[in-house]
């Protein structure tokens, strides 16, 4: 019952924090989500910070999963990979509501330095998965896959964000990712 009640305020701060915002959702808005008491989102949790990691983390653990998916299938892949993830949040709340990481690194990153270290630990290591996939992939000569690695990041959040504000469909969001990508790829005769 224990891990239940966690689970359940983990994934209703997760829907809260993606529809609302991390400020202006409070611990009785969220007790309320997950239909639990008060003691109980303490048992768990000590602050509403500690409870933000643990939805950065269970955000972190889907999209790893849909990396691992990709991974196998080249470095466009990554572009689909990030559509599958936004297209299903979009499904679920009938628009694109942004990337869980990046909402809260812009709302948090001058006030609560542990949660931003949080994100910035998450962006650290898709960075270096993406290095990896930039060294597998045919680069044009000079493209430094570090450097590409950064841009690509950088694209994604970019593109998540105009396709928030502008409210598009998430499949342009994989085709801005794929073009960057293509930019950087030798030309196949």
């Amino acid at each position: 019952m224990a891990v239940v009640s966690r689970d359940r305020i983990v994934r209703s701060a997760a829907k809260l924090f993606l529809t609302r915002s991390y400020t202006s959702v409070g611990i009785t808005d969220l007790c309320a989500a997950a239909e639990v008491h008060k003691g109980s989102f303490y048992h768990f949790f000590p602050s509403k910070s500690e409870l933000a990691k643990a939805v950065i983390d269970l955000h972190a653990a889907q999209f790893d999963k849909r990396f691992d998916e990709a991974e196998d299938h080249g470095i466009h892949a990554v572009a689909g990979a990030v559509a599958h993830v936004q297209g299903a949040f979009e499904e679920r709340f009938g628009r694109i509501v942004g990337c869980p990481f990046g909402n809260l690194a812009a709302e948090l990153s001058t006030t609560d330095d542990e949660l931003r270290a949080h994100v910035a630990a998450v962006f650290d290591r898709w960075e270096e998965r993406l290095r990896r996939a930039c060294e597998q992939a045919d680069l044009r000569d000079g493209v430094d896959p570090g450097r590409l690695a950064e841009l690509i990041l950088a694209q994604i959040q970019g593109q998540i964000l105009i396709a928030k504000v502008r409210l598009t469909p998430a499949g342009e969001i994989a085709a801005g990712v794929r073009a960057l990508i293509s930019a950087h790829l030798r030309e196949q005769a």
